[in-house]
């Protein structure tokens, strides 16, 4: 790889994430040190020592150290999950992001390893844990957007006991 094509892989997101920052904050973010290392602060440390780990095994151990690739995948999962709620304000719903980073950190050591089946069961019930946890959170804060913060579960009733009133009863002729 010539010094170019670095040059790029480096500035290329570095700008793909300055453009998504003022994006989402309306263009009106005052940019200075703090507010740099405020909003990128998974990019600048938590995304490159997952990035070192795999280039550790793929180029330095030459795929001999095949546990390198946990932390790794752990760590690169984490920093994608920490950047997306850093810029979009969103921790409330990215949170299920860390238990699903324990499960490609695993799976990792899975597919590049030998391939144990047992690692399947973790994987699988932390990733059905995030996806669900994932789900459950979104959906539960949309459908409280749309109803302007108004308890589903008691609307969800008074449809239930209407349905029950309407429709429950016998006729007797």
């Amino acid at each position: 790889m010539n010094l170019s094509m670095s040059r790029n892989v480096l500035f290329g997101p570095i700008l793909i994430l300055l453009g998504v920052l003022m994006f989402s904050r309306g263009g009106a973010v005052h940019w200075d040190t703090g507010s740099v290392f405020a909003y990128f602060w998974p990019s600048m440390f938590v995304l490159p020592l997952g990035v070192f780990f795999h280039w550790l095994y793929f180029s330095l151990l030459q795929q001999r150290g095949v546990g390198v690739l946990v932390p790794g995948g752990i760590l690169l999962t984490a920093g994608l999950v920490c950047q997306v709620a850093m810029l979009f304000d969103s921790w409330s719903f990215m949170w299920p992001g860390f238990i699903f980073a324990v499960a490609v950190g695993l799976f990792e050591l899975y597919w590049f390893g030998s391939r144990n089946k047992w690692l399947l069961i973790p994987i699988n019930i932390l990733t059905v844990l995030s996806v669900l946890f994932f789900a459950i959170f979104s959906i539960g804060a949309l459908f409280s957007s749309l109803l302007n913060g108004r308890p589903i579960l008691a609307l969800a009733l008074i449809a239930a006991g209407g349905f029950v009133m309407l429709f429950g009863r016998k006729r007797s002729f």
